[in-house]
């Protein structure tokens, strides 16, 4: 996945209907990429981004060091990259990975980069199976996200809008800093 330059961000906020249609775009680019590499295990690197702005300077930055540690993480496994794509889109950076590795233990490293970097959490790195079907934490024995503020199930705070945009931007931009190089 090639790097994506912070200073391009469109920086603009998305509509909903935008935002459904990436995500239908994506799904159509997912289903591309397991039909290019039939045996392939599919890495898709997304970020978790409150508000309506998803492609800005930050975002881009939290996605540039997703997009390291997941090439790092292959790598060091041994794993063969038999295609790789970054995506800079006004509704979010996307990263595309086709590896020829077992996608369960694809997604046990992928989790453990969630965990252990300061900033995983803030990665969305969904796992496919050659067949398509997206490996899930809860598979894996592996207890739903927490928020980014609270130690509550992320879906239950976001249903219930206990925290502001800017509360969870704050919280955002902390953890960024926080994982970069001083």
């Amino acid at each position: 996945m090639a790097y994506i330059s912070p200073e391009l961000a469109a920086s603009r906020a998305v509509s909903l209907p935008e935002l459904l249609s990436s995500r239908e775009c994506r799904q159509a680019r997912q289903q591309a990429w397991l039909a290019s590499h039939p045996t392939a295990t599919l890495v898709v690197l997304t970020l978790v981004v409150p508000g309506a702005v998803k492609d800005s300077p930050m975002t881009r930055r939290v996605f540039n060091l997703g997009r390291q540690a997941l090439q790092q993480m292959y790598r060091q496994q041994g794993w063969l990259c038999l295609q790789q794509k970054t995506l800079a889109l006004p509704t979010g950076c996307e990263g595309y990975l086709a590896l020829q590795a077992d996608a369960r233990a694809v997604k046990e490293a992928a989790i453990q980069l969630e965990i252990q970097q300061p900033i995983g959490r803030l990665w969305d790195i969904d796992v496919l199976t050659p067949q398509g079907k997206i490996l899930s934490r809860r598979e894996l024995g592996l207890p739903e996200r927490n928020c980014l503020l609270c130690n509550q199930p992320a879906k239950i705070c976001a249903r219930q809008q206990s925290h502001s945009t800017e509360q969870l931007l704050n919280a955002m931009e902390r953890m960024l800093n926080d994982a970069l190089p001083a």
